[in-house]
């Protein structure tokens, strides 16, 4: 079931869903965070990571951390056909029973940018690694501690099997923007 502005407040609120938790929509002069009516509309951090200037193609199976410059400014600029890792403000800690899907923000896709971020899994917790593309033909300029995507929450009355944590999940408890990593046999 889709959880609504009150749930997600009383998640934050008393078992620390997600943090820093902004309780009210922000949206004058700004690209809009905060809580919504059905979901939370988080917040982009100053700090990021842009592939390194490096011939080699970027492969899954070998992504090292050397292959992305970490950055930390105000204001971040994407060329045209370029992406970042982002990071999300908040930290997540999500229940058992409940899945996260996050969306990018409207105002960003209408200039090119899109944002992509796979699920929220059950159990799964850490700040969010979000991949920002532009897909335009200028420049994009992104507003760290602005609105960068939303997410919704979904309960289900049938818990999983296996959560995120109890698969040892690779990215969990993640703290910093983190490159793509293969689970090891």
């Amino acid at each position: 079931m889709l959880k609504s502005s009150r749930w997600i407040r009383e998640q934050a609120e008393a078992h620390r869903l997600l943090e820093p938790f902004v309780a009210t929509s922000m949206r004058s002069g700004v690209i809009s965070y905060g809580l919504g009516p059905y979901g939370y509309d988080l917040r982009l951090d100053r700090t990021y990571r842009r592939p390194a200037a490096v011939a080699a193609p970027l492969d899954p199976h070998q992504v090292k951390d050397s292959d992305f410059e970490a950055i930390s400014e105000d204001r971040i600029l994407i060329p045209p056909g370029h992406f970042v890792l982002g990071r999300s403000v908040e930290y997540f800690r999500m229940p058992k029973n409940v899945l996260g899907l996050v969306f990018g923000k409207s105002t960003y896709a209408r200039c090119g940018v899109l944002v992509n971020v796979t699920p929220l899994e059950p159990e799964w917790t850490g700040y969010l690694t979000i991949s920002i593309a532009n897909c335009g033909s200028r420049p994009a300029v992104l507003h760290p501690g602005q609105g960068i995507a939303q997410v919704i929450f979904i309960e289900s009355s049938d818990p999983p099997l296996l959560s995120y944590k109890d698969l040892d999940g690779k990215y969990n408890g993640q703290d910093e923007v983190t490159v793509a990593r293969i689970q090891k046999p």
